[in-house]
């Protein structure tokens, strides 16, 4: 496993759920984070306890190329390298195959697919030059199968699965490693659809941020490309 000292970690959509679990996880193994979201100011105050030495925050909208483009270019300044991105802001959405509504289509596929892939492109030169970089982005089992009527969350998770693939190709020769990592349902926000599944016996958060962290803190020769995550039998891949 490599050591995390010294090494620099993005992650989006931090302030929240998934992503903050990562933060907390990431932090008390000691790295270095840069932490993006919409609401940086809510950014500011979850952190404000963590060392600001390992710590910087930045305005990040996924349907926004220039606010990524400036968030890796910030944290490369500020930082002076960067080690590895979670791809983890994201959102929800029950558009269906018969609905007659191409925006919230569109809208969904710009943030699941269209943000990590452009965040994953303006980082990929500070990856390669780390020679170890590391990219987990958060997909979903729905990337993997459809079994339900979100055609369009489906659609935008299995992209970003071709998008993980695609970076893995692109920059294994550079040491770059890529991990999509797939779970089920998660007790946050986004889990408020889950029927009369309990909150406890869906995937915890803070289980989930230990496997990113698995994934970022893996040898190159020893990488997961894929990593499914289920609660229960019924939702496996």
């Amino acid at each position: 496993m490599m050591q995390p000292k010294n090494r620099v970690i993005m992650i989006s959509g931090a302030n929240r759920g998934i992503g903050w679990a990562t933060t907390l996880n990431l932090y008390e193994k000691g790295y270095s984070l840069s932490l993006g979201a919409r609401n940086e100011g809510q950014l500011r105050k979850v952190t404000a306890d963590l060392d600001p030495n390992r710590i910087m925050t930045h305005s990040y909208d996924a349907v926004d190329s220039g606010s990524g483009k400036a968030w890796v270019a910030s944290t490369a300044d500020h930082f002076g390298r960067i080690d590895g991105l979670v791809n983890n802001a994201g959102m929800g959405g029950s558009v269906n195959l018969e609905d007659d509504d191409d925006d919230a289509f569109r809208e969904i596929f710009e943030v699941n697919a269209m943000g990590p892939m452009r965040m994953i492109r303006f980082a990929l030169p500070y990856l390669r030059a780390a020679g170890n970089g590391r990219i987990v982005n958060v997909a979903s089992l729905s990337g993997k199968r459809v079994i339900n009527d979100g055609t369009g969350y489906a659609m935008s998770k299995f992209a970003l699965m071709a998008v993980s693939h695609a970076a893995r190709r692109a920059a294994w020769d550079d040491g770059v490693r890529v991990t999509a990592v797939c779970p089920g349902w998660v007790n946050t926000d986004l889990a408020a659809n889950a029927g009369q599944l309990p909150r406890e016996e869906m995937i915890q958060a803070e289980d989930l941020a230990e496997l990113v962290a698995t994934a970022i803190a893996l040898p190159n020769n020893a990488h997961v490309a894929e990593l499914l995550i289920s609660c229960s039998l019924g939702e496996s891949y």
